[in-house]
C-alpha cells in the first residue's frame, strides 16, 4: 500500500483548520510540512509552517513529515521536535561533510524522530549511500526544491528505480519518498520507479474531493 503525504505549503490561509480536519477525513496519510528559511531556498515559510504544525497538533492526531528546506538544521530540528513530527527531513546539500551528516541523523533520533535525507534533483544518489543503513526515509525531489505546483522532472523517474534497485540489493530498510509534480498523471509511473511515499500538494488541496484524490494516489 503506497503512502500519501499533503504538503500544506498552498493551503489558503485562514483555513488552516478547516483544511487540516477535511485532509484526515479524507485519510491523508501524514501531514507534509515544508519548512522553508529563505537562504537555502527563496521562499521563507518558517513562521507559517510552525503555526501549521500548531494546528496540527491540536486538531488531529495524524503524523508529520517535516521537510527542512534550510541552512540551520539544528536550529530547526529544536524548532520543530516541539510538535513531535514522525519524521524530520534534511537536505544533504546543505551539510558540509559526512561527519555532520552523521550528527544531524543522531540529533534527529535523539529527538524521537525518524530521520530523512533529501537531495535535490540533480545531486547523485550515490552520495547519500552511506547514509541509507542508519535512516528511515530518503525524500528525492522531482522538481527545483523551494517551490510548489512545479511539473514533474521526467529524469527522475531513472533515479528513483536506480535507488530502489540498490534499496533491494543491498536489503536495505528505509523507505522512498518523492516530492513535487505528484499528481494523477505521473502518480502511476512514479509508483511502478519504486516511490512509496508520495507528496502532494497541489494536485489535492486544488481538487473539490480531497479524499477522491488521496484514494487514486494511494492505489
Amino acid at each position: 500500500m503506497y503512502e500519501v503525504a499533503t504538503s500544506l505549503l498552498n493551503a489558503q490561509k485562514g483555513k488552516e483548520p478547516e483544511i487540516i480536519l477535511n485532509l484526515e477525513k479524507s485519510r491523508t496519510d501524514y501531514f507534509h510540512i515544508d519548512v522553508m528559511d529563505g537562504k537555502f531556498v527563496e521562499r521563507n515559510t518558517y513562521k507559517w509552517m510552525e503555526s501549521i504544525c500548531s494546528y496540527i497538533n491540536r486538531l488531529s492526531n495524524l503524523p508529520m513529515d517535516v521537510h527542512l528546506m534550510v541552512e540551520d538544521i539544528r536550529s530547526s530540528i529544536d524548532d520543530f521536535s516541539v510538535f513531535n513530527p514522525n519524521i524530520i527531513t534534511f537536505h544533504y546539500e546543505v551539510c558540509k561533510d559526512d561527519e555532520e551528516v552523521f550528527e544531524i541523523i543522531n540529533i534527529i533520533k535523539q529527538n524521537n524522530s525518524k530521520v530523512g535525507i533529501a537531495i535535490n534533483p540533480e545531486t547523485p544518489i550515490e552520495k547519500i549511500f552511506k547514509f541509507l543503513p542508519y535512516i528511515h526515509v530518503v525524500l528525492l525531489m522531482t522538481v527545483k526544491t523551494g517551490a510548489g505546483g512545479q511539473p514533474f522532472i521526467s529524469d527522475m523517474y531513472t533515479k528513483i528505480n536506480n535507488l530502489k534497485k540498490h534499496k533491494d540489493s543491498n536489503n536495505l530498510d528505509f523507505q522512498i519518498e518523492v516530492d513535487g509534480g505528484i499528481n494523477l498523471a505521473t502518480c502511476k509511473q512514479v509508483k511502478e520507479a519504486g516511490a512509496e511515499i508520495l507528496v502532494a500538494g497541489v494536485a489535492i488541496l486544488k481538487a473539490v474531493n480531497y479524499k477522491d484524490i488521496i484514494d487514486e494516489l494511494k492505489k
